[in-house]
């Protein structure tokens, strides 16, 4: 009796990846990710949250966007389509991770967790078209686009290090530090969703129910939050110098103070001049750009180092079924 090898476990046995074409598959994840959320906020910022009537066809009667929907259908029914892309995207990740040898379990993992949040997020947005962009669930959509944003910089991370035991580059209260700006990066993000859901720009020119405060007070208490941050910023990168911690660490703090800085300058400019659709835009891309450098900032607290050579490879079961 013969066995029949699962579809990836066929291009792994065929196929093996190099360490640099890991390292881009993992990348057009995270590179497709941020642009999931950017042209996502392209239709709410242009009306067009509900070209597409319904989901997940684009009408009751058609599974494609039609010309009496106009141009609002097209931009919504065109973002829908880009969940194909950023698919495949993933999905490169995923043979990429699963073919590498030895065999990588934990990264294939991280990579396959990023094509459950696309298939979750599909789904939430689809209730969010159904429930008219009420705002809970445009923000709901909007997190989830940041986890699946979360979980391939991680994976970009982890492809270009080893599987050994994790150990420090740092001092102990140099990375409770670098855990505080994550958590108060992650609120920072989450409190935007207050001030867009009660905001301007509802994503369609019908009634759109809004969050029940006022935008302008919500935009207060984010600007704090957003202060906070800087200055916990600006603490690591004093104390990475005062440690003498490793320069692509301080590079990463270094790198995360200036995107702060143009995102708060960003942020501040669209409060005083109307809340722009341009530089609504920008802000979300700021936003991304600010979490991706977060994120590497607290990943490269430690270190997971190659194996050298001569090491057992770890086993690697094949995914097969016996016929």
């Amino acid at each position: 009796m013969g066995r029949v090898l699962t579809p990836l476990a066929y291009i792994a046995q065929r196929w093996t990846p190099s360490p640099r074409t890991l390292r881009r598959a993992a990348l057009s994840a995270v590179v497709m990710s941020v642009f999931i959320i950017v042209t996502g906020g392209a239709v709410r910022l242009t009306g067009s949250g509900l070209g597409c009537d319904t989901w997940p066809k684009c009408t009751e009667d058609s599974l494609i966007v039609t010309p009496e929907q106009g141009y609002r259908g097209l931009i919504e029914f065109g973002n829908r389509l880009l969940t194909y892309v950023l698919s495949a995207a993933v999905g490169w990740a995923i043979i990429a991770a699963r073919s590498t040898k030895p065999w990588r379990r934990n990264l294939t993992r991280w990579a396959w967790a990023q094509f459950w949040i696309v298939m979750s997020n599909a789904v939430i947005g689809g209730i969010t078209v159904w429930m008219g962009l009420n705002p809970w669930t445009v923000a709901g959509h909007f997190l989830a686009a940041n986890a699946l944003l979360t979980v391939a910089v991680i994976t970009w991370h982890r492809a270009g290090e080893g599987d050994t035991a994790p150990r420090p580059r740092v001092p102990g209260p140099v990375r409770k530090l670098s855990w505080a700006i994550t958590i108060t990066s992650g609120l920072l993000i989450a409190l935007g969703t207050t001030v867009t859901g009660a905001g301007k720009h509802a994503g369609d020119s019908s009634e759109v129910p809004r969050m029940p405060w006022d935008w302008t007070n919500a935009a207060h208490v984010h600007a704090i939050a957003a202060w906070v941050v800087c200055a916990l910023a600006l603490a690591m990168w004093l104390v990475l110098r005062v440690v003498d911690a490793p320069d692509d660490t301080r590079a990463r703090a270094r790198d995360l103070l200036i995107v702060l800085l143009a995102q708060g300058g960003i942020g501040y400019v669209q409060y005083f001049t109307g809340v722009p659709e341009i530089l609504v835009a920008v802000h979300m891309l700021g936003s991304s750009l600010m979490w991706i450098a977060v994120l590497r900032l607290a990943l490269s607290m430690r270190e997971r180092p190659v194996p050298t050579a001569g090491v057992p490879a770890q086993a690697d079961p094949e995914l097969t079924t016996t016929v």
